[in-house]
């Protein structure tokens, strides 16, 4: 993972199998000084620098493609913050007559990708405490996830990182680009056990394929 993304992990990187919402998560942006990629775990929700109470990052976990350049939550991250943030897969959940079934999408060789991500600072006004947040794009469903869900992560084309993370690069139109729904001939979806329901469980049964449904 470490050549494809290029940058040096934090050492406290571990396994994790179920990374839920406001809790810590990689992502790789460019380190402006240094104009180099670099590796950093923040909290999953964004938190414009610009608001006063943090919590609405708990409401920020996504934006959506098609607004992800005029809103204003997301505008100034969008032209100037943006990040990848790597992972093996995803879950994703699917309505049924008896509840909402989990599955496990990732790419059918199992080689990592990078979503679109926006990253962001806040500073607590009560203690000057510094915050890093993300949030991660989706888009429209491809052919494979649309039975699950409406809506995917955006998922990035190695070749376009250095477009993406470029923050010289402010045009929202071409940037804009590079925000549609992904191959889903390259990517496979297995039901997975609702073991990964709960954000307290965070083990490799999270992602252990039920051979069928009823199973």
């Amino acid at each position: 993972m470490i050549e494809q993304f290029g940058g040096v992990p934090p050492p406290q990187l571990g396994l994790r199998y179920n990374i839920a919402p406001t809790q810590p998560v990689a992502i790789v942006r460019i380190e402006a000084e240094r104009d180099e990629r670099l590796w950093e775990l923040v909290r999953w929700g964004l938190v414009p620098s610009w608001v006063k109470d943090a919590s609405i990052g708990n409401r920020m976990i996504n934006a959506r493609a098609e607004t992800v350049a005029d809103k204003p939550s997301f505008r100034s991250a969008f032209r100037r913050r943006r990040c990848l943030v790597p992972a093996d897969g995803y879950f994703e959940w699917q309505p049924t007559g008896s509840g909402k079934q989990p599955y496990y999408i990732r790419q059918a060789d199992d080689r990592p990708f990078a979503m679109a991500g926006l990253w962001d600072r806040w500073l607590n006004p009560a203690t000057g405490e510094p915050l890093s947040t993300c949030t991660i794009i989706t888009t429209q469903a491809n052919e494979l996830t649309q039975p699950i869900h409406d809506r995917m992560p955006v998922i990035l084309n190695a070749a376009d990182y250095d477009l993406w993370l470029d923050p010289q690069m402010q045009d929202p139109a071409r940037v804009g680009a590079l925000l549609r729904p992904f191959a889903g001939s390259t990517l496979r979806a297995d039901p997975v056990d609702t073991h990964v329901n709960s954000p307290r469980n965070d083990d490799p049964r999270c992602i252990g394929i039920r051979k069928s449904l009823s199973g």
